[in-house]
């Protein structure tokens, strides 16, 4: 069964973007707030809960669905690309008033997160720029990354281990028993290559990726290259890779390294830290948030 995820303390629908965006605020009303970025692109922010609550203890969350996901879709027939996320996440800081912006990216949403805070650094003036990001399990920095990414998503869907998953689904009878719990569990064995142990994809939340968003998102991007410019950021920041991603680690080591960056590495972890090794996670979250919350504390950006 997916799991339950609790009603947002607010909700609601973006007014300054050009297409509405849902957004949902979860955590008390008064602590500081930590605007995240779901992955895709194309996808929507719940697949992320209730694992990320996690943090509402001491911070509030604000999650939007990107354009052309979840119940941000739009029947505007023009592509969305790179830019057009870039400029609506631009709008959803002024709207929200996210000052400072602290920002946590996971897969896609780091990438955006960088793109954004690269226009924050080129645009001063016009772009509120990132006061600390949170990258977790960041998409790839380069287009050679995510061709290696692709090839190696491609040999784990091949794997025994899939296959196996695959056939015991199957064989299961719950197509016919239970409708409901085949379709929950066929949702996990799709998305199980990610994982380090491809068991270890249970009671997630579902969550769909509109296709052609994907596509025209990473298609925008054509050659892209985010390594050569990222030590113009100048932000205190965390990348956090678990060492079995699909995604090559070289990936998260190089943007470190440009970003001058704290690097955790979370072993016998996939693509999925907040499912699989929460614990290792959201401890190192909070290192580097409460570090972060004291220096910016000590800048003046926070009461």
């Amino acid at each position: 069964m997916p799991p339950s995820i609790p009603e947002p303390r607010e909700s609601g629908y973006t007014t300054s973007t050009p297409v509405p965006l849902y957004w949902a605020r979860y955590g008390p009303a008064d602590a500081r707030t930590l605007l995240v970025l779901h992955g895709g692109p194309g996808a929507h922010h719940d697949y992320l809960l209730p694992q990320w609550l996690e943090l509402t203890d001491q911070y509030q969350l604000l999650f939007y669905d990107q354009r052309g996901g979840g119940r941000s879709r739009t029947d505007d027939p023009r592509p969305i690309t790179w830019r057009t996320q870039v400029n609506d996440l631009i709008k959803v800081v002024t709207e929200f008033d996210l000052q400072p912006l602290s920002i946590a990216g996971y897969s896609w949403g780091g990438v955006l997160a960088l793109l954004h805070a690269l226009d924050a650094a080129h645009d001063p003036a016009r772009i509120r720029h990132p006061e600390r990001l949170l990258l977790v399990s960041p998409g790839p920095i380069s287009r050679q990354y995510r061709e290696e990414f692709e090839a190696e998503m491609l040999r784990r869907q091949q794997s025994p281990e899939l296959v196996e998953l695959r056939a015991e689904l199957a064989a299961s009878g719950l197509r016919e028993s239970d409708p409901d719990a085949y379709r929950q569990r066929a949702f996990e064995v799709s998305v199980a290559a990610y994982f380090a142990d491809p068991r270890q994809a249970r009671n997630l939340t579902p969550f769909r990726v509109t296709g052609k968003v994907q596509k025209s998102v990473w298609d925008s991007l054509e050659h892209y290259n985010l390594a050569p410019d990222l030590d113009t950021i100048r932000c205190p920041s965390m990348l956090i890779h678990g060492r079995q991603d699909p995604i090559p680690i070289q990936s998260s080591e190089t943007a470190a390294a440009q970003l001058g960056s704290r690097f955790i590495v979370i072993p016998e972890c996939g693509h999925v830290p907040y499912v699989e090794k929460p614990e290792r996670m959201f401890a190192a979250a909070r290192t580097f948030l409460a570090e972060t919350d004291s220096l910016l504390a000590r800048r003046g950006l926070h009461g």
